[in-house]
């Protein structure tokens, strides 16, 4: 992809993205066109990978959340300062969400074997977050993963749209998104991310 700005109505394409992962109802598709931060998430029609050169980043603001396996505890995103972040929206009850969570644990093994970042779990939608925690646990998933039902962090992510469950959004160390991906991942998808990440000053 060309080093340009990404610009496009957001509004204009939900309903391509809803094709890309769980879709959910139109009262929260109208969630997506809101804006938080200095980054603000503007997709080309229908594209679901987008991709930020180095010169066109803008960082999130910080936010956080309460730890999905203790309520007691919140997570921030400063809490991985200077750190590769890859954020992903998820829910047990979405089957592409179950799908990429194999990748997603090797992704963040791999982040962790290097000492570069972590994978950041945002689990929207599920209000019995025990059922999460029982998925999180049945299937080894070890990164950590912010409670958020109503998926309010999505504002703070620059108004990814809420109704394209999951997404996932590779962060710079800076914690400018570096990639967005609307649809289900690979490991392969990320890393070659993450490697290009690792290589920048």
């Amino acid at each position: 992809m060309g080093r340009r700005t990404i610009r496009a109505a957001a509004a204009g394409v939900l309903a391509v993205f809803a094709l890309a992962g769980c879709s959910q109802s139109e009262e929260n598709a109208q969630n997506a066109v809101a804006s938080g931060g200095t980054f603000e998430f503007i997709s080309p029609g229908g594209q679901t990978t987008i991709r930020y050169a180095e010169e066109d980043r803008k960082p999130l603001k910080d936010f956080s959340g309460e730890d999905l396996r203790d309520e007691s505890t919140t997570i921030k995103l400063s809490d991985f300062k200077d750190q590769i972040v890859v954020l992903n929206s998820w829910g047990q009850w979405c089957a592409p969400c179950r799908s990429e969570s194999d990748d997603l644990q090797a992704i963040h093994a791999e982040l962790q074997k290097r000492k570069v970042g972590t994978v950041l779990g945002i689990n929207v939608k599920d209000f019995n977050p025990e059922i999460s925690r029982d998925f999180m646990a049945d299937n080894g998933l070890e990164y950590p993963s912010i409670y958020d039902p109503p998926f309010k962090t999505a504002a703070a992510l620059g108004g990814v749209p809420t109704s394209v469950v999951p997404t996932t959004i590779v962060l710079d160390k800076q914690h400018r998104p570096a990639a967005v991906f609307l649809t289900e991942i690979t490991e392969k998808d990320v890393l070659e991310v993450v490697d290009e990440l690792e290589k920048e000053q």
